[in-house]
Formats: C-alpha cells, sequence, structure tokens
C-alpha cells in the first residue's frame, strides 16, 4: 500500500549525494522502495532559471557558511563517512547522466549508479574529462565503453530530455526533488517530510482498502 516515491538525482549535486545516503534507512522504515529517476541539472536551470548555490551564495554574507554548517548536521545525523568535496565542482553532467539513462537500458544501474557516485563524491575527480571518466568506471569493473556507445543513441539522449522535462512540469526547479505520489519536495533537509508523507499516504492507501 506505500506511494510511489521517486528520487530525481544529477550526479553533479552533492546534496543529492547526501539525501540518497538516507534512502535506504527510509526504505526499511517504510517499506517504500524509492525509484532512481536521472535528470540533468542544467536542462532543468535553464527552463526555471534557477542557479546553483555555487553560483546563487556567492558575494553573499554568512549564509554560505550556514549552508556549510547545516551540512555538517546533517552528514552527523544519517552518519555519512565517505562525502569529500570535489575539488573540480563544478563538474559538467551530461555524459554521466546519458550513460545512466544508457545503464538502465543496458541493465546495469546498479553498479554505474554506485560507481559514479564514488568518483564524484567518494574519490573525486574531473569527471567531465573523458579520459579520466573512461579511466573511473574501468577501474570500478564497468563496461564503460559499451554504457558510452549506448549513451550516444537517440532514444538515450530522448529519455534524458523527457525525464528532464517532466521535472519542470512537474514543479521540480533543482535536485534532489522527491515525489511521494504527486507530493512535491526539495533538498536533502525534507527527508523527514518524505518519510512521513510515505507513512501518512500508505495509511490513508490502507484505510480506503478496507
Amino acid at each position: 500500500m506505500t506511494p510511489k516515491v521517486e528520487f530525481l538525482f544529477d550526479f553533479g549535486s552533492p546534496n543529492a549525494y547526501l539525501a540518497e545516503v538516507a534512502i535506504p534507512g527510509i526504505e526499511q522504515r517504510t517499506g517504500a522502495k524509492f525509484e532512481y529517476v536521472p535528470i540533468l541539472l542544467g536542462g532543468i536551470y535553464k527552463a526555471t532559471g534557477n542557479m546553483s548555490p555555487f553560483d546563487s551564495l556567492r558575494g553573499i554574507k554568512n549564509k554560505p557558511e550556514y549552508q556549510a554548517l547545516e551540512t555538517q548536521r546533517f552528514i552527523r545525523r544519517h552518519n555519512v563517512t565517505k562525502f569529500r568535496t570535489n575539488p573540480f565542482f563544478p563538474v559538467n553532467t551530461l555524459m554521466l547522466m546519458r550513460c545512466a539513462v544508457a545503464a538502465r537500458f543496458e541493465g546495469v544501474f546498479e553498479p554505474y549508479f554506485r560507481a559514479a557516485y564514488h568518483h564524484m563524491w567518494e574519490e573525486p575527480k574531473k569527471m567531465d574529462d573523458p579520459e579520466v571518466f573512461r579511466s573511473a568506471f574501468i577501474s570500478s569493473g564497468i563496461d564503460i565503453d559499451r554504457v558510452a556507445k549506448r549513451a550516444q543513441d537517440d532514444d538515450v539522449k530522448k529519455k534524458l530530455i523527457e525525464l528532464t522535462n517532466d521535472a519542470v512540469s512537474r514543479g521540480a526547479f533543482g535536485s534532489p526533488t522527491f515525489f511521494v505520489g504527486k507530493e512535491m519536495f526539495f533538498g536533502k533537509d525534507q527527508l523527514r517530510d518524505v518519510e512521513e508523507s510515505i507513512v501518512e499516504q500508505s495509511a490513508g492507501a490502507a484505510s480506503n482498502a478496507k
């Protein structure tokens, strides 16, 4: 009776990485299974006129420091141990995200996803450099040449555009974005509300089924 729960992510978002670390605990507590939906953050920013915190917080006094404080609180709360700041941030994620769609089509999404996050936020690398990109995935045992070749196909490119446009049409303006049924939540700090909504909607569905 659990509702459909979606996690809209782009590998370039450190907050999406941090949020994903907390997802297994929510799944265990609620019985929900999150659907991982790749989107292109640059496309969402362009469509909505939004920009990354890296740009929007530049030159603002006190707010970046507070955001960093909140991040540290989140890291402690969820016992995040592997996260490292990527010194090459921001990274162009077009190829990473196209390959995420291709990996799903090829049935290797889970290992690809884990490897991508590892090389972006655990052992950070310049993942928009083609040689670095290829070497990183090979080191993780991914047949990246096959996935990257598939990522050049029109159906993969169109699917990523479709998922990104659909996210915008449903109200998304950044990543991480979550949907619990039709309810949208933005940001890692809303995960407690995401979990609460899963529980409420599950209870409501169970009650209506009686």
